[in-house]
């Protein structure tokens, strides 16, 4: 029996059994399949070495597990690379402050990278990603939960043979190329991105994976909603960044006040039809960026000193989509609320965006005016209110019983009814706005007037990510594994007991088994003797 069990285990090269709870050693059947679809080796080399801290050795290890398990279902090949080799490849290393037992502080550079390589072609892989307010076991076990997303997502870019091209929409006063640098450059590394107005050929959106209207200022003609239309309803997906307000920003900064009032883009009957409406109305939060704003009376002595900015709401992230999971909070300003409508429509809706739990909203037309940085704050009765969504689904046309309108160069068949796709609609155009400091850009989501990094970047490419994906991997971004923290002030006080008890259990253990069988032995073939 052993013989035969001993050569059936010599026939499996490797057995596996994941007996965890969570299943954090077993991958997705998405994954398995898009590894298993390889022809040729693949090879994965970590960059996250070196004199790390605990928290930081737990994310490697967990990486060259995962890689390891991958090597379970192709030809992987992992081993660990110099970080010194990243430097100059648009990738920025981490900064890790550290307190030692002496006191003093000292600071590491982490590259927490991973490259992915197959058929000479490369992707590096984020392994650490760092989410505001939470702690640092929170955002390395966060990090360890989207690490098989990012192998996954890494691998399928590779195996394609020509890069999806996404396209961002001109011709309406849009955000300019140099204004969503940053979240252009984050595309690049999945997407060809591409710039354009939309004309007159009803087929000039069909080579595009995604479309990204952002922020637009001037109406669209009918001409070019029913361009937009059609693409929807053969399958493209569209990610809408529209204001509901219009309002001026340079009033704002030379004058101090604005006026604000409803943005008209002639696309409320298009993304009602869809089931969604974008409210011309201007959101207020406690939650908030802070402005510098100068308090004092002397002109010629100015003092400026932080105030919250109250239209510039800090928003909440959902944990129920595969967009926001794990992506921290995003910074916005002059943001509407969004409503859904149609409620048999059949098309499935997800908040993805929300304010906070004291939030307030102005009817346009209004005036915003920074001396007023003081508002009466029992009018912030409102919470969680939504400013983007997800929608998916087969949503009707918005020309389903109209002729088209003048001006296309040809027609061939109008479609009333789309396949099954999606859409994300962010009631904020200024969430992908990048500003500029001393001719470099700075990352989408970043605050300079307070020097923190919200999850914009994140956000957004994930949208963009999810509306691209046919094979189901942004599923793999609900990922769960429990966070089981221990109780440091109970173990440092009862260090010595538990120091103890490790020492002295095992070899009490030892010595009851091993006393039993003795005695076992002595009665077995102690009475045989006799």
């Amino acid at each position: 029996m052993f013989i035969c069990l001993s050569i059936l285990l010599s026939l499996c090269s490797v057995l596996r059994w994941d007996l965890t709870e969570d299943k954090r050693y077993s991958l997705n059947d998405a994954t398995i399949q898009l590894v298993e679809s390889l022809d040729e080796p693949l090879e994965v080399t970590v960059y996250l070495d070196g004199d790390l801290n605990a928290g930081f050795k737990r994310l490697s290890n967990a990486t060259m597990e995962f890689a390891d398990e991958l090597s379970s279902y192709a030809d992987v090949h992992v081993r660990k690379g110099d970080a010194q080799k990243l430097e100059g490849k648009e990738l920025s290393p981490t900064l890790v402050h550290e307190r030692a037992k002496d006191g003093r502080t000292a600071q590491t550079t982490v590259w927490p990278y991973a490259a992915v390589t197959y058929k000479g072609r490369t992707a590096y892989v984020t392994l650490l990603h760092n989410a505001r307010g939470l702690s640092g076991e929170e955002n390395l076990n966060q990090s360890i939960e989207n690490l098989e997303y990012g192998f996954a997502e890494a691998i399928h870019s590779l195996q394609q043979k020509e890069p999806l091209r996404v396209a961002f929409l001109e011709g309406h006063n849009e955000l300019s190329e140099r204004e969503v640098y940053d979240f252009s450059r984050s595309l690049a590394r999945y997407f060809q991105v591409d710039r354009g107005i939309i004309g007159s050929d009803p087929n000039v959106l069909s080579p595009y994976k995604v479309v990204i209207i952002a922020d637009p200022q001037r109406p669209f003609s009918e001409r070019e909603k029913f361009i937009i239309d059609q693409y929807l309803m053969r399958g493209g997906r569209i990610l809408w960044a529209l204001n509901g307000v219009r309002f001026s920003q340079d009033a704002l900064t030379n004058n101090g006040f604005t006026p604000v009032l409803p943005l008209e883009l002639n696309l409320s009957d298009m993304l009602f039809r869809y089931g969604i409406r974008v409210n011309p109305s201007l959101l207020q939060d406690v939650q908030c960026l802070p402005v510098p704003v100068n308090v004092s009376t002397d002109p010629e002595q100015p003092n400026y000193q932080p105030v919250p900015w109250y239209y510039g709401p800090i928003l909440l992230t959902s944990q129920l989509s595969p967009i926001t999971r794990n992506v921290g909070q995003v910074s916005s300003s002059f943001a509407s609320h969004v409503d859904a409508v149609g409620g048999e429509d059949g098309i499935a809706k997800s908040i993805l965006l929300a304010t906070s739990t004291a939030s307030r909203m102005i009817s346009t037309p209004a005036e915003v005016d920074l001396a007023d940085i003081n508002p009466d704050l029992t009018q912030f009765k409102y919470s969680y209110i939504p400013v983007a969504v997800s929608l998916s689904g087969s949503f009707p046309s918005v020309f389903a019983h109209r002729l088209p309108p003048e001006g296309l160069d040809s027609v061939d068949t109008q479609v009333t009814k789309s396949v099954e796709t999606k859409q994300v609609v962010i009631a904020c155009g200024n969430i992908l706005r990048n500003e500029w400091q001393q001719g470099e850009p700075l990352p989408v989501g970043y605050d300079r007037y307070s020097g923190m990094q919200f999850g914009n970047r994140d956000f957004l490419t994930n949208a963009v990510l999810y509306l691209a994906d046919d094979e189901g991997l942004i599923s793999l971004r609900q990922k769960e594994i429990a966070l089981r923290l221990i109780n440091t002030e109970r173990a440092y006080q009862y260090k010595s007991l538990i120091q103890m008890i490790s020492i002295i259990a095992p070899l009490i253990i030892l010595s009851i088994i091993g006393c039993s069988v003795l005695l076992f032995r002595r009665r077995r073939y102690g009475l045989q003797n006799e």
